[in-house]
């Protein structure tokens, strides 16, 4: 593919009482309409956490939103939002989400359109991740059986990187657990057309 020059990604930062967040502000693209897309998609991720941390009622509740920059290159941006907030209770607790853009079109990929159409890639990635689990010495809250159709992700160093929120497959005290996973161990079923097939050649 031709080469295209990574966007501009620049900090936004907004204060409010008990809050400060800083997010992530795109430009320099090949389409100002993609760039806009991309920042809409981008505020509407961010208000979402402030959204699911609840309220800021008590006396020593705070909030900080900052963000991680996953990949910048071959026409695809991955990014992880993130929102800490204390509301009270024994501490605070880290939401995330993460989006995956086409750069030149502003689109936001699921998971799903990262694979083939057809193909089983919900169980292909569950295979990879319960050995990670094994072999990491993982201790789940449950016994791991599936991530969703829609689970989380982000895209970085030719990986796959699926992560599961806070409590949602391991204690508190673990965070967020991550499993990378390598284009070239699931390149069969990798859309060529989508932002995975971008990483697996090698220039």
């Amino acid at each position: 593919m031709a080469f295209q020059s990574p966007v501009v990604v620049q900090t936004a930062k907004a204060h409010f009482h008990k809050a400060d967040l800083a997010v992530p502000h795109i430009s320099g693209g090949v389409s100002s309409a993609a760039d806009k897309r991309i920042n809409d998609a981008i505020k509407k991720s961010a208000q979402k956490l402030v959204d699911s941390q609840g309220s800021l009622q008590d006396p020593n509740a705070e909030m900080i939103g900052y963000y991680e920059q996953k990949t910048n290159e071959k026409d695809v941006l991955s990014l992880s939002l993130y929102n800490y907030a204390y509301t009270g209770g024994a501490h605070g607790l880290t939401l995330q989400d993460s989006l995956t853009f086409k750069q030149s079109t502003g689109e936001t990929y699921t998971l799903a359109q990262l694979f083939k159409p057809g193909s089983d890639y919900v169980s292909r990635l569950n295979e990879i991740i319960a050995a990670q689990i094994k072999e990491r010495d993982i201790a789940p809250i449950e016994p791991f059986k599936s991530i969703r159709p829609d689970q989380d992700f982000y895209i970085a160093d030719r990986s796959l990187v699926i992560y599961f929120q806070i409590y949602e497959l391991t204690p508190y005290v673990f965070g967020f657990p991550y499993f990378p996973i390598s284009v070239y161990d699931i390149e069969d079923i990798i859309n060529e057309d989508g932002p995975l097939g971008q990483m697996v050649p090698n220039d």
